[in-house]
């Protein structure tokens, strides 16, 4: 299965950031802590170029934290700053102000010994959608003021949005990229909600999601379905949970369907544990 979501607003979107870079002194690049490469959007680098940048691993409540922990000895390796954080909770949102003074203080410095009058640092956050960005805007701003929800695709427009007196957030609507490379990044993207649900099969991304916990994660699939012994296939372990749970149909034959957006529900709202989809040994 070929996955691709590529809106209009999407496309006016990159062409937006790209004018207004010039006003940015600092990037925020929000990314899901249990996908952080795939929900990495590859021409956000392109666009960017040398900007200083905090890579914010958002929903890291859902992630394996082991995993979290590689993943930011991955990113420090390159050079790139990480904090783990959770929009919905608040956890580690106050340490982003700190991280960005810290990054931008050789800029800030240059222009006050210009004699240039401190200002507000402005930073540009983006992200793919659904990974939390409008959550994250109304917890650093105190109040409600970007649209939030549980699907891709909410916010259309920029907006600058005041966070106190010493940040300014230059908000995009989420943006994916026209192709992607690997096929195994639509699934990832899939099975996290990056990709709205009507536009999947969701069986492809059943499978795909169950082959890997089948790998990584075996003695969780086996506990929270409890199966005596996990079968050596993943078509026949999806034919097993499916008929613990009595997922039948007339007949006796496994109802698929069912069974598959089972599975995405139950991974997504962590009734499996928390849960990373990459692992830094494979890039």
């Amino acid at each position: 299965m070929t996955i691709q979501w590529f809106p209009g607003h999407m496309a006016k979107a990159r062409r937006e950031i790209t004018e207004k870079l010039k006003l940015i002194d600092i990037v925020f690049e929000l990314v899901d802590a249990r996908i952080p490469i795939s929900s990495r959007n590859p021409m956000i680098d392109e666009i960017v170029l040398d900007k200083p940048r905090l890579l914010l691993l958002n929903k890291s409540d859902m992630a394996d934290p082991n995993m979290t922990k590689q993943w930011q000895s991955y990113f420090a390796d390159q050079s790139i700053s990480t904090l783990q954080i959770n929009s919905q909770t608040g956890q580690g949102v106050l340490a982003i102000k700190t991280e960005a003074k810290q990054l931008v203080k050789d800029k800030f410095a240059n222009m006050i010994s210009k004699g240039i009058k401190p200002r507000a640092i402005r930073a540009l956050i983006v992200g793919i959608p659904n990974v939390g960005k409008s959550t994250l805007i109304n917890r650093l701003a105190n109040r409600k003021i970007a649209k939030t929800g549980d699907r891709p695709g909410i916010t259309k427009q920029q907006q600058w949005i005041k966070v106190g007196k010493e940040l300014e957030l230059l908000d995009t609507p989420g943006i994916l990229w026209p192709k992607f490379e690997d096929e195994r990044t639509g699934y990832c993207l899939a099975a996290t909600g990056a990709i709205k649900d009507d536009l999947l099969d969701f069986q492809d991304v059943a499978l795909f999601l169950l082959k890997h916990l089948h790998i990584h994660y075996p003695e969780r699939v086996q506990e929270r379905y409890r199966l005596l012994e996990l079968p050596d296939d993943t078509l026949a372990l999806f034919d097993a949970i499916a008929m613990k749970r009595g997922f039948l149909m007339t007949g006796g034959h496994v109802d698929y369907d069912r069974t598959a957006e089972m599975l995405l529900r139950e991974f997504r709202s962590l009734k499996l544990g928390s849960i990373t989809l990459e692992n830094p040994g494979d890039f």
